[in-house]
């Protein structure tokens, strides 16, 4: 269990504004929610203190109950796709493999061939970065944090720029994850009917506006 309570942050210095105020929900293991918001709503800087990047200026992190500093659950975190070089002299595979290093999984670790198989992935396997569209990146860093078998699963943006069959699949794939027990938080701008997809939407602009569930925020939202 994710809890958040009464959670705000200022960047350092006295003009900063404050980015996020007074900010509590819990998600619970199974679920998988949308975090909505406006560009500046605080959504990367709310993931950024769930990963320990970022200390609360005010209020708790806790899972299962406890403090999430310094002992935290096992994390992944899919950045967006801007936050990687792209350029990099590395291969799908060896991406991919990347996350074998960020686990701490008391368990064996997925097979490597097994994860680029589920994402669509294996042919591309020895594929330079550099060749890839932007849905084939998603896809592969993905499964990059699929490989870590994270109890608390975080993507920033995931869905931009990409296509509605890719879309589909990510979503799929974020689906069943949630399925085996996982908590998944999806930081996102859509503000579509693919938002029936998910268990429950934040709705996110500095403060928590709504916590409800999707077809609820969506009336909320398509209200003059």
């Amino acid at each position: 269990m994710l809890q958040v309570q009464g959670v705000s942050y200022c960047y350092p210095g006295k003009l900063s504004p404050t980015v996020l105020a007074e900010v509590s929900f819990s998600l619970g293991p199974g679920s998988l929610t949308a975090l909505l918001g406006p560009n500046g709503a605080g959504k990367s800087t709310l993931l950024k203190l769930l990963l320990g990047q970022l200390t609360p200026s005010l209020g708790n992190l806790l899972w299962n109950g406890q403090a999430m500093a310094p002992r935290r659950p096992r994390l992944a975190l899919v950045p967006q796709r801007s936050a990687i070089q792209w350029q990099m002299p590395i291969t799908v595979r060896d991406l991919v493999a990347l996350g074998t290093l960020a686990s701490a999984a008391p368990e064996p670790l997925l097979d490597i061939a097994e994860v680029l198989q589920s994402m669509g992935l294996a042919s591309l396997a020895e594929t330079r970065l550099s060749q890839l569209s932007g849905g084939q990146q998603q896809r592969a860093l993905l499964a990059r944090a699929l490989l870590q078998k994270a109890e608390l699963l975080l993507l920033d943006e995931p869905f931009t720029y990409l296509d509605p069959p890719t879309r589909q699949l990510l979503l799929a794939v974020l689906r069943q994850q949630a399925a085996q027990g996982c908590i998944v938080l999806v930081s996102s701008h859509d503000w579509g009917d693919s938002l029936l997809g998910y268990d429950r939407v934040l709705l996110l602009d500095t403060t928590l506006l709504a916590d409800d569930r999707p077809d609820h925020v969506l009336e909320r939202l398509q209200r003059p």
